[in-house]
């Protein structure tokens, strides 16, 4: 994502992706790539990685799945929200696995043709996802992941405890997509193709959880295609929307 950052006497725009989700992928053994929004040719990107990971952020921009703009939407960057579902929809038809996290899921959903709803707001005007903004203190629940699936396989359990922190949620599924985790007051927390293709995206937040299993299962994946697994498709169908073991992940910024 592009944010003003400042180091030194510098105070500039920058491309950021934060360490947190960086270092897991390494330790999982991949070199972890990040892609600048780059509306030029960002499909030819996909050609020199293994897989994909779509990290949280702003929100999406409502006009990507066919809604009038809430009041209580945030800040949307509609550049970064093309790039990364051209991303998304290239590397699934290329055979490349994919993880979303928080705002990638709802982009992975929205890339299929889903909605989402704009703010999560309780009767009492608060939100359970998100009680505090710019910290996951308070806002861990218990999602329950469908037994067998990608999501339950990949974290390693049928309840798991989610560090979440977002005002926006699935509303109808993209077409192929199926609910593979929910909270227990009914929202999705995790969703998958249902044709078994490795494409998978949390709503909650792995990288703040130091016993998550989902950065090295997305590495497994990427580098069981890295050393002649699953075939990389040469010359894939791009949806429209409706042999080293060291992977190369890239992570969209």
């Amino acid at each position: 994502m592009r944010e003003g950052a400042r180091w030194a006497f510098w105070n500039q725009d920058a491309h950021l992706v934060a360490d947190s989700y960086v270092a897991p992928l390494q330790r999982a053994g991949a070199v972890a790539v990040l892609l600048a929004v780059d509306a030029r040719a960002p499909l030819e990107l996909l050609d020199r990685v293994d897989g994909l990971m779509l990290i949280g952020g702003a929100d999406v921009d409502p006009a990507c799945y066919g809604a009038v703009r809430d009041p209580a939407s945030e800040s949307t960057y509609p550049e970064r929200d093309a790039f990364e579902i051209a991303l998304l929809r290239g590397a699934i038809a290329r055979g490349l696995p994919v993880l979303g996290i928080c705002r990638g899921m709802q982009l992975l959903n929205v890339a299929f043709g889903g909605t989402l709803v704009q703010d999560l707001v309780a009767a009492d005007g608060t939100h359970s996802h998100r009680k505090v903004k710019g910290t996951f203190d308070g806002n861990d629940h218990t999602v329950g992941l469908t037994p067998g699936s990608l999501a339950a396989r990949a974290v390693g359990e049928h309840l798991h405890v989610a560090h979440c922190h977002h005002h926006q949620a699935v509303l109808d599924l993209g077409d192929g997509l199926v609910a593979s985790g929910r909270a227990e007051d009914g929202v999705v927390e995790a969703i998958e193709l249902a044709d078994g293709r490795w494409a998978l995206g949390v709503q909650w937040h792995p990288e703040a959880d130091d016993r998550s299993r989902l950065f090295g299962a997305l590495c497994q994946a990427a580098g069981d295609l890295a050393s002649g697994g699953p075939q990389r498709i040469s010359k894939p169908e791009i949806p429209s929307g409706s042999s080293s073991l060291t992977s190369t992940l890239s992570t969209s910024a």
